[in-house]
Formats: C-alpha cells, structure tokens, sequence
C-alpha cells in the first residue's frame, strides 16, 4: 500500500465515537443512498476525520483515507506500473482500490493536491461515475456502493490553494465547525473519560482561546487538542501543564504570546 493512503476495515461492532451536531448524519445517509459525493468544510480538529470514521463504519463499508499533499499526483490516487522481478504489473492507487470494492474513499484537505490531480474525480462526480485508467486502458464503473468525500479547511485556502469552482459544485457541501459548549463537553466526556466539571472547564477555555483567533492567533483551539488536554488530565497530569502542553504551545512560537495563553489558562483555574 502506498504512504499517502491509510484503509479502515469497518466491520466492527461498536462505531467510533461521534455527537451529532444537526442534520449531517441523515445528510451524509441520504447523499451515500443517492450515489452522490460530499464536500465537507471547516476547521481543524472540530470532527471531520472522526464523522467520516463513524459514518463509514455505520454503513459498513470499507473507508480508504488519503492526506493530500502538494507532491500528490493523480498516479498516487489512481495507480502506476510498477517493475518487479517478475517483470512490470499494475499496482492500483487507493481511489482505484475504493472504486472495485464499493469503498468510500476520503481524501483529507484535497485543496493541497494539484488541480491537475483533482481533474481526475470529475468522472466519478457526475452521473457517469466512471473511473478511466488511461495508463492501463481500463474504465471501472462505480457500485452503488462506492461514495468519494473530500475535506478542505475554509481558512487555509487562497489564491493559490482554493478548489476550482467546476470541481466544488459536483459536490453535495457540508460546513463544519467547533460543537456548542454543551455538545463539546458531551465529546471530551466521552473521548477522554474526564468528569464533567473538568470538561466543562476546558471548553470554557477554548472559547477565550477561540476569542483570540485573528487576534493574536491564527487558528483556535480545537476540539482535537480539547482531547489531547483532557486525556493528559484523565491520567494524573496537572491541569494547567497539560493546558500547557495540549492547548497552548501547540497554537504558537512566539514567546509573547505563550505568555498570554497562560495567562488565559491560569484565569480559568481562577
């Protein structure tokens, strides 16, 4: 299997964790019904990843993950020829492997790939959902249980780095964000184990943390972290060196502003 791609067997009894936030489940059910593709949209670390998991394992099927990169190259999804020394053969590419086993394949942040990569989906993305693979002359055709999701953070994107407008409205869209405090603290009790007043205390955290992005920050804590911080404090650490170390240095290197995080942590330890 190649670097950049990651296979999940779903065939498991319990599904990964995940809270509902509205409608995305009965979204993304009615869109794998439908044969149609998704675009899920937000910010790091607020749940993407884990909705995928939950979902993929909720309809049984298998989940190919890529990360995209700027080096990924339509060979890296599709396949390439490879040399042996039994002489050359076809070595399929993760999306090519999704397609003949009725898998979903999730490519993570598909704005960093190369637009000459992404062109690649568009067969799949419309009503022919169709996979050409012109380097072996052969032309798979989806099963209907075969389903493409792509993820990009809004926040990250600019002139260079944005999803062209013909490849985002072959999409079915989802924005994400962070959860409501209520259902934050519901995901950090459930990740972690943490008890609730604990929890509660780091989401009220986050938000002051949060209230500092365009600020002094360029991105907020996420909810990722929130995990990280409270499993840290679910295993005996102290409250404020975990912070420390799940909440703040991973948000900057600028020593001024380490000093103010802290100082945000050790207002909320009162």
């Amino acid at each position: 299997m190649d670097m950049q791609s990651i296979k999940t067997n779903t065939d498991q009894r319990e599904h990964p964790f995940y809270c509902a936030n509205g409608g995305e489940v009965e979204l993304f059910q009615h869109a794998f019904d439908n044969q149609l593709p998704m675009l899920i949209k937000g910010p790091t670390g607020c749940g993407k990843t884990r909705f995928i998991q939950h979902m993929a394992s909720r309809l049984g099927r298998p989940l190919y993950t890529v990360a995209c990169h700027d080096d990924l190259t339509a060979a890296d999804l599709v396949g390439r020829h490879l040399i042996s020394d039994a002489g050359t053969y076809w070595s399929d590419g993760p999306l090519t492997r999704a397609v003949r086993e009725g898998a979903i394949c999730y490519l993570d942040e598909v704005v960093e790939a190369r637009k000459d990569t992404t062109v690649v989906l568009h067969p799949l993305t419309d009503d022919r959902r169709i996979l050409p693979l012109e380097r072996s002359g052969e032309i798979l055709n989806a099963p209907p249980e075969f389903m493409l999701v792509v993820s990009y953070n809004p926040g990250y994107q600019n002139l260079l780095k944005g999803m062209k407008p013909s490849t985002r409205q072959r999409f079915v869209a989802l924005s994400f964000d962070f959860p409501a405090p209520e259902l934050e603290t519901k995901v950090l009790i459930g990740e972690s184990g943490i008890d609730r007043e604990l929890a509660q205390r780091l989401v009220q955290l986050a938000g002051s943390l949060r209230a500092l992005k365009d600020h002094d920050l360029e991105e907020g804590a996420s909810t990722r972290l929130l995990v990280y911080a409270a499993t840290l404090i679910k295993s005996g650490m102290n409250f404020r060196e975990a912070c420390q170390a799940a909440l703040v240095e991973p948000l900057t290197d600028d020593d001024e502003t380490l000093k103010a995080l802290l100082e945000v942590v050790d207002a909320t330890l009162g």
